[in-house]
């Protein structure tokens, strides 16, 4: 029976044929760009075939459990969801971390729309499990993993929240100028930018900052140098970690605090000295900024609440 007091809101994105018709216009015109650059237009089609179906199919078998909202990824950022909705996204991980953000306690159903294709870290679910996860989910008879989430908050009172990690630097490719202040330390600096990483993004940006720094030790130094976290670094662990891109010495800068650790009792303060194109965003959306200007000071911290993502 049919609970229309309840409400799946169902995440979507575009596909890569969607996009490119939104650019070129028409679906020929799109043909006509990848297969004159030698791209395979039918990798495309099936794509965005497949993609389709499969949402068809989920909300059908989700308009027979309780009422169902589709949107599409674009908007998640002015929805607001209700207390008691179940979120289910269907696309790549990048989909569910930028949703897993705009939500507060409800818990979040990841599926794959297409395992051949996509790996899926976060998307533990294939289109047939959906009907027995929902009813699962619906019942709470299912269990989760928490989350835990990045914080940014500006003086000014906006602030951000990051699933895998913030960035704070310069819109553009050149130096950003800040001072950095924690445990009474205060350093002026001037880099690519810093990095706050949560425990589900230690295998993303972080990784590779990781993985850079270990060869540029290795190449320096002429023997292997392997580096990693020192503690395991969990997706519910509360503690976070910074780190400084590129950063460069000089007469008025240093570069004494380029990684550390953040947690509910030691936050990270940075105060802006960019006069314009300062960004703090998360998640590699970069369409989706705050502005970090001069007199803009964002206290980096543990969000108050995490994630809850169903497994």
């Amino acid at each position: 029976m049919r609970d229309d007091d309840k409400q799946f809101d169902l995440v979507k994105r575009k596909t890569r044929l969607e996009n490119l018709i939104h650019k070129y216009n028409t679906e020929g015109q799109v043909k006509f760009i990848i297969e004159h650059s030698g791209g395979d237009f039918t990798d495309y089609k099936v794509e965005d075939k497949r993609y389709k179906e499969t949402l068809a199919k989920i909300t059908s078998e989700l308009q027979k459990i309780a009422r169902v909202q589709i949107l599409d990824r674009d908007y998640i950022s002015n929805y607001i969801f209700a207390k008691d909705d179940i979120v289910v996204a269907v696309g790549q991980d990048g989909l569910v971390a930028n949703t897993l953000k705009y939500l507060d306690n409800q818990p979040l159903i990841g599926v794959n729309p297409d395992p051949m294709r996509f790996d899926g870290v976060l998307l533990p679910f294939k289109p047939d499990d959906v009907e027995l996860i929902v009813k699962e989910v619906f019942n709470n008879n299912r269990s989760f993993k928490e989350i835990t989430l990045a914080k940014a908050t500006l003086n000014d009172g906006q602030s951000l929240l990051g699933v895998n990690d913030i960035f704070i630097g310069q819109k553009t490719h050149v130096s950003a100028q800040y001072i950095l202040n924690q445990n009474d330390k205060n350093e002026r600096q001037s880099s690519s930018g810093i990095i706050v990483s949560t425990g589900l993004g230690s295998t993303g940006w972080f990784k590779s900052i990781l993985a850079g720094a270990s060869k540029i030790s290795t190449g320096c130094s002429g023997r292997e140098v392997r580096l990693r976290q020192r503690e395991e670094f969990k997706w519910n662990s509360d503690f976070l970690y910074y780190t400084v891109r590129e950063p460069y010495p000089s007469k008025w800068t240093s570069d004494t605090m380029v990684f550390g650790k953040i947690d509910k009792t030691n936050s990270l303060k940075i105060q802006s000295l960019m006069p314009e194109n300062g960004v703090i965003f998360s998640d590699g959306v970069e369409e989706d900024y705050i502005e970090f200007n001069s007199g803009n000071e964002a206290v980096i911290s543990i969000a108050d609440h995490k994630g809850l993502l169903i497994v």
